[in-house]
């Protein structure tokens, strides 16, 4: 029998993803300020630029960790273990191949990203040093994608708070062991991660390890089965596509925001932290949605899945009034702990009520992520992020130019609120589909 959808449930779900998130910002800090003490700031910029140029590759894969949610949280709540189980191994295939294909290509691939973002030869040396041994981790840290996709499907998110912890715990004693203690420099940070995203692709296999106690995990038939490879290529495109545009969103509005000089590119990047901090916040409750609602429609139980997306959206709606609240009273504060420069400081209290509405108006948008994601209504985000793209451009051209920067940000808002009205739109059909006979 299902277990009973309550409050109780969605924050026993939620409540390990939010603290989990709470370490990333952690260690960024450690990375910077271990080789901050080295006196030089070389060493800074190529732990900054390697440790981004390398995210932005592995994201590439951020599709394996959505994907994987939606499609086993569907065959759990259908009650087809076997399809759970094969599920993992084909997760764990993706990330092997991915990962090997990065390490094959790597010397193309930093070639491209100096290109992109040129830095000073002592800065690109550095960097490239610390990347040509992180890199060799990269199929274990793809692998963390998919075993936590998998994870978080059957409601286990406190297995990924335990990765999350020894990942980044390990990675900052590491870091304090290798640059200050061995004198390592920028290739102790690269060996530091290298060890501690291989340390969590086991700790997250062992977590795993009653999929290995069936035998589907390797029942070669099921796992290769065309229409099953099918099925999963084409939720995990869907998905690739949907998070391009919303890179290209974030990024472009970085471009735009350089016109208006580098006091408001800075202030814009410091307000851009308040977005984040409310994506940390808000991920909880969405990964709750993730599993609630794709177990539910796996059983084709409409009750349920509408019980799982209103309950996990009133949690998430709680939050971000909860957080819009915050930024009211305490954004001016948050600024200058961010910012010590003044013009910078003055520049984003400027702009700070747009943060205040923000997670107001983006909460649709990312609680329908989390329900779309585990319906595994992977078309339905593609093509409602298309449209949010265009509208988002649209009103860039329209505003910034009578608007300046305000108008920016507006474009940026008025982006979120088309993506949550569009999903919104979309759901009745997602609802519906719980009706429809399951698939084998």
């Amino acid at each position: 029998m299902a277990e009973p959808i309550t409050h109780r449930r969605v924050v026993r779900i939620a409540l390990p993803i939010v603290l989990s998130n709470a370490t990333v910002p952690l260690l960024a800090a450690v990375d910077t300020g271990v080789v901050g003490q080295l006196g030089e700031a070389a060493p800074i910029g190529a732990v900054a630029i390697g440790g981004i140029t390398l995210t932005a590759i592995y994201w590439i894969f951020g599709f394996l960790r959505m994907g994987t949610t939606g499609l086993t949280a569907n065959a759990l709540g259908a009650g087809h273990h076997y399809e759970v189980a094969a599920l993992l191994t084909r997760a764990l295939l993706i990330a092997g191949a991915g990962g090997l294909a990065i390490i094959a290509l790597q010397w193309p691939l930093f070639a491209g990203a100096f290109l992109l973002s040129p830095a000073t030869p002592e800065v690109e040396a550095l960097a490239r040093d610390y990347m040509s041994i992180r890199i060799w981790s990269a199929p274990g840290a793809i692998a963390v994608f998919g075993m936590t996709g998998w994870l978080i499907a059957q409601e286990r998110t406190r297995a990924v708070l335990g990765i999350q912890l020894v990942m980044n715990g390990l990675n900052m004693g590491l870091d304090v062991l290798f640059v200050l203690g061995f004198d390592w420099g920028v290739a102790g940070v690269g060996f530091a991660t290298f060890l501690s995203e291989w340390a969590g692709c086991l700790l997250g296999l062992w977590f795993c390890r009653a999929a290995f106690g069936v035998p589907a995990w390797r029942d070669w038939a099921r796992v290769f089965d065309r229409a099953r490879l099918v099925r999963m290529a084409v939720v995990n495109r869907d998905i690739l596509i949907r998070s391009l545009l919303l890179e290209v969103i974030l990024v472009s509005f970085v471009y735009f925001g350089s016109d208006f000089g580098d006091v408001q590119l800075a202030a814009n990047q410091v307000l851009t932290q308040f977005l984040f901090i409310t994506a940390y916040g808000m991920d909880g409750f969405a990964f709750a949605a993730e599993a609630i609602v794709g177990q539910a429609l796996g059983r084709r139980d409409r009750a349920a899945l509408r019980r799982g997306a209103v309950l996990t959206s009133v949690w998430g709606f709680g939050v971000c009034v909860v957080l819009s609240l915050a930024f009211a009273v305490a954004g001016g504060a948050i600024v200058d702990l961010m910012a010590k420069d003044p013009g910078v400081q003055q520049a984003a209290r400027v702009f700070l009520p747009w943060m205040v509405a923000a997670p107001v108006i983006g909460c649709a948008s990312w609680m329908f992520d989390g329900i779309f994601i585990g319906a595994a209504r992977s078309r339905d985000m593609r093509n409602m992020m298309a449209v949010s793209f265009v509208i988002y451009f649209a009103a860039v051209y329209a505003l910034v130019p009578v608007m300046g920067n305000h108008g920016l940000w507006a474009a940026l808002l008025i982006s979120f609120a088309a993506r949550g009205v569009t999903l919104g739109l979309r759901y009745p059909a997602l609802e519906a589909s719980a009706d429809l006979p399951a698939e084998a």
